[in-house]
């Protein structure tokens, strides 16, 4: 097992996780796993959550405070959004047109399936979760982007957000300073980033382990749930193709477009974080393994992969956006409502921005669709007849995300002169 790469060790993890989730569904072993198997994936998702904040924080600001100029740190920074909403736009617009092509919704009978307590007591928590979001108003995303405390930000994932924001004004301070004045400050910032990479190392020892115990309880928490599964097929399966798309298609364009990395190479590089993103459904969890991916086998700068990845994971949701449309439409179908050519574009820019205030954590994006729900006026009571199958989709549009972040940072050190060529051991490792 030493000398199998981390990637083959995740998947390994994963296939028996599976495995072991379907044995135990068979067997009865639902408390056992439930008391003994599930809180060894929540230990690992806790672990990799638990230097996200301090690893956004420490890299953002030795990423900008590297940046020689504010000019310098204004073109990567103006071209690294630029390039998010694009594929943000790009992602949303296939939605739209898969759900239109398919019409998933439109032979749905919603009285002949019987939604789970679970499924509908959870979208009722989604919707909660959304009301405050929904009456705040369209710029509330903006106001949420600037604390009122540093520190009240950092004690939740979810307001990565404004660590990013005060990270990058801070950054911005110190390259405004005389640089004997923050020598000492630089020379913190970057001991405490390498010493986060280090931990993330140490965590990523316990990764197959953490990859089998979260698949493992995942399918045996949904054994239960396959006719609903079986009835909401069609729309899973056109989420799904639309992701495998952008992985298959947009993503290559784009990369070979902009860049010379060939992206069976790429792929490679980056597998590992895939395969966590899948099994954790957390871009701001996998973040530190993008990061060590991008850095040590991809070739991405330091400089250029700590100022756009912690970016990413927070505002670049191509896989959160393009289900967001699926769905919305195919709720909308469900409920016989048509929606005309405003409503849709609408969806397009609703979805865009509703991404750029998403968290990076489990279940975000469901949260999010009620304000895309709400703008075209459809039934946000819809979202029980998805959310029996958004845990699966929820990490498929993960790998998305992470992929995505990837690709625009693999880009923007291109585009910078801050892309180097790795060795074939590098990629491999």
């Amino acid at each position: 097992m030493k000398k199998l790469a981390l990637h083959w060790k995740i998947i390994i993890g994963m296939v028996l996780g599976v495995v072991y989730g379907l044995i135990a569904n068979k067997l009865g072993w639902v408390d056992f796993t439930t008391d003994w198997i599930k809180p060894w994936g929540k230990i690992f998702v806790n672990l990799l959550k638990l230097i996200a904040v301090p690893l956004v924080f420490a890299s953002l600001i030795k990423g900008v405070a590297s940046l020689s100029d504010i000019s310098k740190l204004s073109r990567i920074g103006g071209k690294t959004i630029a390039i998010y909403l694009m594929s943000t736009v790009i992602a949303v617009s296939i939605g739209l047109f898969l759900v239109n092509m398919v019409n998933p919704g439109a032979d749905f009978d919603r009285e002949s399936i019987q939604l789970s307590e679970n499924s509908q007591s959870g979208a009722d928590k989604k919707i909660a979760a959304a009301g405050n979001v929904k009456e705040a108003g369209p710029l509330q995303f903006v106001v949420d982007i600037v604390p009122t405390n540093i520190f009240s930000a950092s004690s939740d994932n979810s307001n990565m957000l404004q660590v990013i924001f005060f990270a990058i004004l801070f950054g911005i301070a110190m390259v405004m300073l005389p640089s004997e004045k923050t020598v000492y400050v630089k020379g913190f910032f970057d001991g405490v980033n390498d010493i986060i990479l280090q931990i993330v190392d140490l965590i990523m020892l316990a990764a197959p382990y953490g990859v089998f115990a979260l698949l493992g309880g995942l399918v045996v928490d949904f054994g239960a749930s396959s006719t609903l599964f079986i009835a909401l097929g069609k729309y899973s399966l056109t989420v799904i193709a639309g992701l495998l798309l952008m992985i298959v298609v947009v993503y290559p364009l784009i990369l070979s477009t902009f860049t010379k990395v060939k992206y069976i190479n790429f792929f490679k590089a980056i597998s590992p974080a895939q395969m966590l993103a899948f099994s954790t459904s957390s871009s701001a969890a996998t973040l530190p393994v993008t990061m060590e991916r991008c850095e040590d086998h991809l070739g991405v700068s330091e400089e250029v992969s700590s100022f756009v990845l912690p970016l990413g994971a927070t505002i670049n949701m191509d896989g959160t956006s393009l289900y967001q449309a699926v769905a919305a439409v195919f709720i909308a179908q469900a409920f016989g409502i048509d929606l005309d050519l405003g409503q849709q574009l609408t969806i397009v820019l609703t979805a865009t921005l509703a991404s750029i205030g998403a968290a990076a954590v489990p279940g975000a994006g469901m949260v999010m669709l009620v304000i895309v729900l709400g703008a075209i006026n459809v039934p946000t009571e819809g979202l029980a007849l998805i959310f029996g199958v958004d845990r699966i989709l929820d990490m498929m549009r993960t790998v998305v995300n992470v992929t995505g972040d990837a690709t625009v940072a693999t880009i923007v050190a291109s585009t910078e002169g801050e892309l180097r060529e790795v060795t074939e051991e590098e990629l491999m490792s």
